[in-house]
């Protein structure tokens, strides 16, 4: 018998860039990893937005689920800010 729980849990992360041009590099680094955020637990888009900004949204069904896609989406945050400041780029 399969546990369903009664709720969901739904969010947004927001990284906001200096310029549209290390947005465009970040969303083309981090989108093959997106497969890997899609579980039967949880669900994310990525999109761009016109502000300079890469926005996370995701649903998922258990908090144990919402903890580890966040922990990606900051994850990798860390790696585009290391790399930022290794190339000097920002």
């Amino acid at each position: 018998m399969t546990k369903e729980n009664n709720f969901a849990i739904k969010s947004k992360i927001e990284i906001t860039f200096k310029d549209p041009h290390l947005c465009d590099i970040s969303y083309n680094s981090f989108s093959p990893e997106m497969k890997k955020l899609q579980t039967k637990r949880s669900k994310v888009l990525m999109e761009k937005s016109n502000n300079h900004s890469l926005i996370f949204r995701f649903e998922c069904k258990d908090f144990t689920a919402f903890r580890a896609t966040i922990s990606e989406i900051v994850n990798f945050g860390r790696i585009i800010e290391n790399t930022l400041k290794i190339t000097d780029i920002s």
